[in-house]
């Protein structure tokens, strides 16, 4: 125990120091930014948290505008059929990490340990396009690179178009919406797309189980719907989804992963009031999908999602404090795949942030994820694996960061489980204990 410590101990000093050192001088800011002439700020409390005006910008279709613009061929009374911006919204995201687990992972050909404290350069860079294409039109498009696949890739896109109407004399707004991952369009940030934690460490194992609307369709669907805003505080809003396979065989055939049957909708309802120097908001959304487990057609596997959410921030000066969480029950009928068979899987996500002095902040974060044992569906693994068949987890997540500049921020995070794929010891069949996967995480994130 004591050498644990004593290893925790240097290997956090190695963090902070490494951290320290990327810091570069930075005097960009990211497309957003460029495009409005407003700082950061305006939009974020601490990236990516959204500010009020940073959801009215979002939900308006991103073309709020300040800078010069190309036009061309305006007609009294008519849109131009060109309208610009000079410089393109570009920008550009990369971060790099350090990583240390409890207990290095057990290589799967060897059984041997792996290199821990793992560093990842970069773990993530992204480039974006993000602004107005045009009047009432806009985009935020993200790809990535990611170094373990060694390749760019679609990452969250989502293309808007949005307008305005009257309802009982309150400015309303309406809009459509072309997106790749369910709840991507969700301008709050307790809703798994946008949650919390909005970095975290690629070489902890992920928990063998997480429902379809947490992520599991996230770049793998295209959907189009609508939404509307109705007096600054009813928000609905729904999308439909097809399959959109980036590796899979076309014409989709039996080596296609699952894919949607006919269309999956996904459903969005919310309430949103702002009263003195508090924000709130509760919400429910969901999802229902058909999914073929090889190519198309024959009895598909059915799932049912249904979530609700929340979220109450509290403004101090420069200083906020804000709540947010989320629980979802996924409901499975898995006729093509285990025939007969019915399994639920329930998580629930808490988070509680205080940010300080314009620039820190301190989080706590709390998930759980239960559900019923199966020992087909959940199997076990070194590190990933389930002896018992058994989904449930349940972790903790501490976090500080701190933003030197408004497009810098360095953190710290410690992750740790009491429970991992449904055990606290031997978890996977191999040995490994939930606590081993308890992980330090240092991160640098850059964004211009």
């Amino acid at each position: 125990m004591r050498f644990f410590k004593y290893r925790f101990l240097a290997t956090l000093s190695a963090m902070l120091a490494m951290l320290l050192g990327f810091i570069p001088s930075a005097h960009a800011v990211p497309s957003f930014a460029r495009q409005t002439g407003m700082a950061c700020a305006a939009c974020h409390t601490t990236f990516p948290e959204l500010t009020e005006f940073g959801r009215s910008f979002k939900m308006n279709g991103y073309v709020l505008t300040g800078m010069q613009q190309l036009e061309s061929g305006q007609q009294a009374g008519t849109y131009p059929q060109l309208k610009i911006n000079e410089i393109p919204p570009l920008s550009a995201m990369f971060m790099t990490s350090i990583s240390q687990l409890s207990k290095p992972l057990a290589d799967i050909g060897t059984g041997q340990n792996t290199q821990n404290g793992t560093v990842e350069f970069p773990q993530q860079l992204s480039l974006f396009f993000a602004g107005e294409i045009s009047d009432h039109m806009g985009a935020f498009s993200q790809m990535t690179y990611a170094p373990d696949a060694d390749h760019f890739s679609i990452d969250n896109t989502d293309i808007r178009y949005a307008s305005h109407y009257k309802v009982g004399g309150e400015d309303s707004v309406w809009g459509l919406t072309l997106n790749n991952n369910p709840t991507v369009e969700d301008v709050y940030q307790s809703t798994p797309a946008w949650g919390f934690p909005f970095i975290s460490s690629p070489v902890t194992p992920a928990p063998i189980a997480a429902t379809l609307i947490d992520g599991t369709l996230a770049q793998d669907v295209a959907g189009l719907g609508g939404y509307t805003f109705i007096a600054n505080h009813y928000y609905a809003g729904a999308t439909l989804y097809r399959s959109a396979h980036l590796a899979g065989s076309i014409p989709f055939d039996h080596t296609s992963p699952a894919t949607i049957n006919g269309l999956a909708p996904y459903w969005r309802f919310a309430y949103h009031y702002d009263f003195g120097h508090n924000d709130f908001e509760v919400g429910y959304y969901g999802m229902k999908a058909d999914l073929a487990p090889n190519g198309t057609g024959g009895t598909p596997d059915k799932f049912t999602d249904n979530a609700i959410d929340g979220y109450f921030e509290h403004f101090m000066g420069t200083d906020s404090i804000v709540f947010r969480g989320t629980y979802i029950h996924e409901s499975m009928d898995l006729d093509a795949t285990e025939p007969g068979t019915s399994d639920t899987l329930k998580t629930l996500k808490l988070n509680a942030k205080y940010n300080f002095l314009g620039n820190m902040g301190a989080a706590l974060s709390y998930v759980s994820t239960t559900g019923t044992t199966d020992t087909v569906r959940y199997t076990p693994a070194p590190n990933t694996g389930s002896l018992n068949g058994s989904p449930d987890t349940n972790s903790w997540i501490m976090q500080l960061d701190y933003q030197p500049w408004q497009n810098v921020q360095i953190g710290l995070q410690y992750a740790w489980y009491t429970k991992f794929n449904g055990g606290s010891d031997n978890y996977d069949g191999n040995g490994r204990k939930a606590s081993d996967n308890n992980t330090l995480f240092g991160y640098a994130w850059f964004v211009w």
